[in-house]
């Protein structure tokens, strides 16, 4: 088997983070976003991956994921010309992916407990297709799976008005290569009313030309860091599973590192608490600071004279002796938040988008 990860989108929903960087390669407990879906494919034993990217954004993807050695995989780069939708990553995909089978997995979901179970029962079965099932609150903002009363699949529809269940389509989806004749002859796929191509319609193809699809339903953890509030939960969750007790910098004698704390290479730590679970990249400065639960810090940010917690810190961020707590925050790379007033005033360069809360 194969597996297909699209790293485009523009990323709406996490500006102003995402003018600058895509959101696949924002931090989440420290690991970029898009590290969760290529590893989960990989522990499943699936080392063959295509990398779907937009115009502009293959020389960074290559830069920060390599050729997929350092992951024992390899990786193939596919440009999809424009955002045209999700089953048009499988098309431009074809010739990466014809005569196998496959998964899609959307480069912004992280399947916490693996798909190894889910993987096997494709791999072995005899079924063109399958979709992966999560129980959802909130299943009316996503794709959902509807079933006659013999429990097979009938359709899978995007974003209904009145779900007949609390069940959900995430961001896994099985196929063979049964699925490229959707993309050919009278009855191909047409847009939809958005002008894109969908995955519901790409199964719904399948079901309509009487090829087999079956359902599954994922019981470990799913997360979709898609907005603000969800990504400080994904953050939360996944320190509190994730995080060890590892500490390769230097912690000096006036310094305390209380329960499971992550510190990298080259990183020191002086006359500061952190207090896990707390995950600290490679090359940071903690200085005369207390560092929270729940807070992860990228490579070679610098915190001086602060109190952080329940934050995200990506690349090169630096805080200098903020009298006030930092919490519940996400700061993009190499931001700057410095305190130098005397009166309490605060002075500010914002970009479009960018929220301050005092």
């Amino acid at each position: 088997m194969k597996g297909l990860v699209p790293i485009g989108g523009r990323g709406t929903r996490m500006r102003p983070v995402t003018y600058s960087v895509n959101k696949h390669f924002i931090p989440v407990a420290n690991k970029m976003l898009v590290e969760y879906p290529i590893m989960t494919l990989i522990k499943a034993g699936i080392k063959e991956i295509g990398i779907t990217y937009n115009p502009g954004q293959l020389e960074y993807a290559k830069e920060v994921l390599g050729d997929g050695r350092k992951w024992g995989a390899k990786f193939w780069y596919i440009l999809q010309p424009e955002p045209k939708g999700l089953a048009n990553i499988v098309e431009v995909a074809e010739d990466f992916l014809k005569g196998s089978r496959f998964v899609f997995h959307l480069g912004d979901n992280i399947f916490v407990d693996g798909i190894d179970d889910l993987v096997e029962s494709f791999d072995k079965g005899d079924m063109e297709g399958m979709v992966t099932m999560v129980e959802h609150e909130e299943n009316v903002r996503m794709g959902v799976p509807y079933f006659d009363k013999k429990g097979r699949l009938l359709k899978y529809v995007e974003k209904p008005k009145k779900p007949p269940h609390k069940m959900a389509v995430p961001g896994l989806y099985f196929l063979s290569d049964s699925a490229f004749g959707a993309f050919r002859g009278r009855n191909r796929l047409r847009p939809s009313a958005r002008g894109e191509y969908e995955i519901p319609d790409l199964y719904q193809w399948m079901i309509d030309k009487g090829l087999r699809i079956e359902v599954r339903k994922y019981g470990g953890m799913w997360l979709d860091p898609g907005k603000f509030g969800d990504w400080l939960e994904s953050n939360q969750y996944l320190l509190d599973r994730l995080a060890e007790r590892k500490i390769l910098g230097k912690v000096d004698k006036d310094s305390r590192v209380e329960g499971r704390v992550e510190i990298g290479k080259r990183s020191r730590v002086i006359n500061s608490v952190i207090r896990g679970p707390v995950r600290i990249g490679d090359g940071v400065v903690v200085k005369d600071s207390f560092i929270g639960p729940y807070t992860s810090i990228y490579h070679g940010s610098k915190i001086v004279g602060c109190r952080v917690e329940n934050s995200v810190l990506m690349e090169g961020v630096e805080l200098d002796n903020m009298p006030k707590v930092i919490d519940n925050s996400i700061l993009g790379n190499n931001t700057l938040v410095k305190s130098v007033s005397q009166n309490g005033a605060l002075g500010m360069f914002l970009g479009e988008g960018s929220r301050v809360e005092w």
